[in-house]
């Protein structure tokens, strides 16, 4: 049995789409692993598994290289619209996509399919639907310690948890710092995901991220949703921004009912047939 996957990145975020109707093997936390591996494996962020199609519906489970699910991911969503136009699944200009954090509206920005626009859902700084532990309340500037040092975080939920540090400096070194001790603190029943940030005047922000199940990464959708709600929400920037990342940039708006609008591109790195010893050892994992 052949596997074929699709290598797909949004700003040097990549993931691998596994398509199960063109694929029979069952993917597993220990499978997924295994090829998000860069050394013995193929390499990615994640993989995308989908489409589950049910109808009209549309719907795609979201794997962290650890091999853990997320209920959503921005540069994912608009990867896999990429994957459903290149593969012929959609031919529309909008249509949604559907993963555990909810219903996803896509819009198709250029013919090919390779720039796109989603609606991200709203953002909510409430602690229950983050979820952060203690007493029901917004999370905005308050201090948290993490590694022995405090820090004035926000918190918020775009589908999935997310806290934002703003800062006057930000690098990969002081995220990853953070983020080893963040990402299972306490305070997280489900994990969460780190961006520290700068804000460069009312129209441009910084980030910095480091993602709950695959650690430090290049770029991140959901988390540059949240960063822009958050400089938004802290009054120090407008509605429209652009949020700079070392993988690219992005374009976040933040509309009056706090739903989150981004857009930004995909690119495609190619098809990949998986060779017969690396697919019986897929197949020899979870027996």
């Amino acid at each position: 049995m052949r596997l074929t996957i699709e290598k797909y990145h949004g700003l040097g975020n990549d993931y691998l789409v596994y398509d199960p109707n063109k694929n029979k093997l069952k993917l597993t936390p220990a499978r997924v692993q295994f090829l998000c591996n860069r050394n013995f494996g193929v390499g990615a962020d994640g993989v995308l598994e989908g489409p589950v199609l049910e109808g009209d519906r549309i719907s795609m489970i979201i794997w962290n290289s650890d091999g853990s699910q997320t209920q959503n991911s921005g540069n994912g969503v608009r990867i896999f619209g990429a994957y459903l136009k290149d593969a012929g699944y959609v031919q529309k200009k909008d249509f949604s996509i559907h993963s555990q954090g909810g219903d996803i509206d896509i819009h198709y920005l250029n013919e090919e399919g390779t720039r796109l626009k989603a609606s991200m859902g709203k953002a909510s700084f409430w602690s229950d639907e983050v979820p952060v532990a203690g007493p029901r309340r917004e999370i905005i500037n308050e201090t948290m310690v993490f590694g022995r040092i405090p820090y004035p975080v926000t918190c918020l939920s775009v589908g999935n948890p997310h806290l934002v540090i703003l800062m006057d400096e930000i690098s990969k070194e002081l995220v990853c710092r953070i983020g080893k001790y963040s990402e299972s603190a306490r305070q997280f029943p489900e994990k969460i995901n780190t961006q520290i940030m700068k804000v460069l005047d009312r129209t441009h922000i910084q980030t910095e991220v480091y993602e709950r199940g695959a650690g430090y990464t290049l770029a991140s959708g959901s988390g540059c949703c949240a960063a822009a709600a958050a400089a938004y929400r802290l009054g120090l920037t407008d509605p429209k921004m652009i949020v700079q990342m070392p993988g690219g940039t992005l374009e976040l708006e933040i509309r009056e009912d706090a739903t989150v609008l981004m857009t930004g591109d995909v690119g495609y790195v190619g098809s990949i047939k998986l060779g017969n010893h690396f697919t019986e050892q897929l197949r020899a994992l979870d027996k």
